[in-house]
Order: C-alpha cells, then structure tokens, then sequence
C-alpha cells in the first residue's frame, strides 16, 4: 500500500543527531501528532514496490547499507527524509513498470480511514456499552482523530524525470510547453489534495520539486556548459511557484487546515561544500540503465560526502539536512512557506461533537 502511519518522531529521529550538531535548538523526540500519512515518489518510498513488477525497485545491497538490518525498498543508503511511491499523472514511470499514482494512494487511503472508523467506533462503543454505532459517527470519530494527523505529500518530479523529459517514452513535451505543463499538474494535484481534504486531511505539507537538473543523470546527459541541466530545472520552478500559489489558494478556500510548502528547490541552491559535501555530480554508488546502483556493487566509503546516492536520489547524509530544514526553518525562512513543519503539528482546529 502507498502509504504509511508513523509518530512525527520518525522524522524527527533521521535528523536528530545532524540537528545536535548544527544548532543549539534541538527537536524534542516526543511524538508531536497521533499518526503520520506519507504520499510520494521514490524520494519518500520505504519498500512499497518491492512486490510491484518494475523495474524501480531498490531491494537489494548497496541500498540500505547504512540501514538497520539492510536492504529495505529505500532508494538511498540509509534513511529517506520521509518514508512511499509515483506521479500526479497516471502515466508517469510508465516504462519502469507497474507504480502506484498519486490517485491509486488516494483510493488505497480511502481504504485505511474505514478501517480507522471502525476501530475508533468501537473503542467508543465499547466505553460507552454501545453494541454499535451510527455509521455517521463513526465517520466523525475518524475525521476528528485524522484532524490532529500531519499529511505529507510530495509529488512532480516523477512528472519530470519519467514523462516530460523523457520523449521516447511520452509525448508531454510535444503537447505542452513547460509553462502549460506545469499548469495542467497543478490543476490535476489541486483536485488531489482537495479530495485528500475531504477524506479528513487538515495539517498538510506540499513539498515542492527539487533541482532535477542538478541529478547525476541530468548531467551525464549533457548540460550545454552550465552546471546544472537549466530547462529541467526552470521546469521544475515553474511548477513550484504554482504549488505556492495553490497552497495560497488552499489556505484561503479550506477552513479548518493548513496547508504549508516544502521548498526543495531552495534546499538544493546552496554551496554544498558548505554543508560538509566534497562530490555533488555524480552519485555514490555505480549505476545500471535506469539510473539505480547496480545489484552487489561496492558503493564510496566516504559516503556523507555525496549529495547523491544513485542517478537520482539523495544519500542519508542529506535527507538528514532537509529534515531537519522542513521541520523548522529557523536556518532560512525559504525553506517553507507559511510556516514550518514544527509550527504546522501544534496546530489545533475545532470540532462539534456528534450528538448520539
């Protein structure tokens, strides 16, 4: 399934030892919110296509020799910035395999706030000698218990890196233009998230599109004497600036939410040298066709010195730096927007309660 339900501790946990070091404030480990919904891509993904037939799947040594216990379905050596899988468009990944879309996560949700429905109704019933409860109540308890949940969802790169660009594949490109592009995602997400509001979802974190031209597969590619690929990623600004336009919207249209923007796209702009990494264009580890490690490969040993791990993806050493920037943003105001993660769990909305 494409999601999962963890304490924020989790989060806080992965950049607990990099925040010690780095700043005087550190984050307190006790859980902050009662569960923790994850909608993603491969940047979030912690094992959920392992038994999907595609070839995005990352099972297998190197991945996961810095975790616990080994290989587990994480696209990096260790840990993720947040542990799930795919694109706003159905589409998109379509020549790797079987994936799971944004709207697929949003159907397997539907299915989970059900279940979380019947065992609040009957840890009610039970309290209160009820054989049973009103299906509308039920409903209430689990829209009450998700309000105090946090939601993150970060979905576009796939959009991206595995349909946009990728013109052998799909025809996107040919279809739209950059900027028309990125307004048909937006309109598409605008609808997900909204239908993720109406299943219960009220403390909501979007996180933005990174540099994916700055990816160690944007480069060998070719990049015309700049650093960086700049179409990629002025695609991907162009998609960000409309997300914080949606959240904006969002804020203004939802009562009773919040809805906060991750900026990736300004976590990746800075020096990284300044952060401790010496290797910024190529990744860790030796990678086949599609941009993965090649299976049983001996990846760097110095590996809290890369950005990235594979052809795409960050190494630990970094996923601990954007956790630590998301959750509070104390370092540079940038980095979210209109508030920070920290900000966003303390937050409490009102509810009736259900007369019964």
């Amino acid at each position: 399934m494409a999601f999962q339900v963890k304490p924020l501790a989790v989060v806080i946990a992965l950049s607990w030892v990099l925040s010690m070091q780095q700043h005087s404030s550190s984050v307190n480990g006790k859980p902050q919110v009662p569960c923790f919904f994850i909608f993603g891509d491969s940047l979030a993904d912690s094992g959920n296509n392992n038994l999907l037939d595609s070839l995005a799947k990352v099972n297998y040594t190197p991945y996961g020799i810095d975790f616990p216990g080994g290989a587990t379905g994480r696209f990096t050596n260790g840990r993720t910035t947040i542990d799930v899988l795919s694109g706003i468009r159905k589409e998109s990944g379509r020549q790797l395999g079987a994936r799971i879309s944004m709207d697929r996560q949003l159907k397997n949700h539907k299915i989970t706030i059900s279940r979380i429905a019947d065992i609040l109704g009957k840890k009610r019933a039970k309290k209160h000698v009820h054989k049973s409860l009103h299906s509308g109540v039920k409903k209430w308890l689990a829209k009450k218990y998700l309000s105090k949940c946090l939601y993150s969802v970060g979905m576009g790169s796939n959009d991206y890196i595995n349909n946009y660009f990728l013109p052998q594949y799909h025809d996107t490109s040919k279809k739209f233009t950059t900027e028309q592009y990125a307004e048909a995602l937006i309109k598409q997400y605008s609808q997900q998230i909204k239908k993720l509001h109406k299943y219960g979802a009220r403390k909501v974190v979007l996180v933005g599109v990174g540099l994916i031209g700055c990816t160690p597969t944007a480069i060998s590619a070719g990049t015309n004497g700049s650093a960086c690929v700049d179409r990629m990623n002025l695609a991907a600004l162009q998609f960000n600036q409309r997300l914080v336009s949606l959240v904006d919207q969002l804020n203004s249209n939802l009562t009773n939410a919040m809805f906060i923007y991750i900026n990736s796209f300004e976590m990746g702009s800075g020096d990284p040298a300044a952060a401790g990494f010496k290797v910024s264009n190529v990744g860790c580890c030796e990678v086949n066709e599609v941009g993965q490690c090649k299976f049983d490969q001996n990846p760097c040993k110095n590996r809290s010195e890369y950005v990235f791990w594979d052809g795409f993806h960050p190494t630990e050493a970094l996923n601990q730096i954007n956790a630590i920037r998301s959750y509070s943003s104390a370092i540079n105001p940038a980095d979210t927007y209109p508030m920070d993660i920290s900000h966003l769990a303390k937050l409490k909305f009102n509810h009736r309660v259900a007369a019964y």
